[in-house]
């Protein structure tokens, strides 16, 4: 079945754009305007966290009502020090809550796709063993791999973009291009028949990733 004839609460997508500096960005402001253009309109959701909570006073209900809606969640973020900006960390602490998200009861995500896509200052070549960042990129990946899992979703493979500094304008229209192609035909992706299916991990209460006194 195509996208176009599935329900809407199936097709259905988030953006979650998470620059702090997104007046000053190239890559990031870009993307994050082409998936708010008209032609994705009725698929696409696009929030600005920046601007929705300069005062970094997260409106949990909020949120979790537009996860709630969508199949497909997406963050959007240049790499900061190896992971999440800051106010996407934060939004991640207070909205995946435990008994929503995750442990028991906490189903709310389970079943949904999650689709890092990312922008790093450090050239594609700076991710190797004798590079400035000594791993491979996937190296990096772990954390969010084990959100998506602890909350039963399915990680799917990011979309990166190495050197953002950089990159030259014809090299950032085609990754923007495929950003928005992606967007367009989820979740007709070609790898998605090779993926397995969405882990189901039980957490227990003594067993939470976030911190509790």
């Amino acid at each position: 079945m195509s996208p176009a004839h599935l329900p809407v609460a199936l097709t259905q997508i988030l953006v979650l754009a998470a620059h702090p500096h997104l007046e000053h960005s190239r890559v990031n402001a870009q993307m994050m305007r082409s998936a708010a253009a008209s032609a994705l309109a009725e698929r696409v959701q696009v929030r600005d966290l920046y601007a929705l909570y300069p005062d970094y006073l997260i409106d949990v209900a909020a949120e979790q009502r537009a996860l709630a809606a969508a199949q497909l969640v997406v963050w959007l973020q240049p790499l900061h020090w190896y992971g999440m900006t800051p106010l996407l960390k934060l939004w991640l602490d207070e909205v995946f809550a435990f008994g929503w998200a995750y442990g028991p009861g906490g189903r709310a995500m389970a079943g949904k796709d999650l689709w890092l896509v990312a922008s790093t200052g450090g050239a594609e070549d700076s991710y190797r063993p004798q590079g400035t960042n000594r791993h491979f990129f996937d190296a990096f990946l772990p954390p969010y791999e084990q959100t998506a899992a602890l909350a039963g979703m399915r990680f799917l493979p990011p979309l990166l973009l190495h050197g953002a500094h950089r990159v030259g304008e014809a090299e950032l229209a085609a990754h923007v291009q495929v950003f928005v192609d992606r967007l367009q035909r989820y979740p007709e992706w070609p790898e998605m028949s090779q993926m397995p299916p969405c882990e189901v991990i039980e957490v227990g209460a003594t067993d939470r990733p976030a911190g509790v006194e």
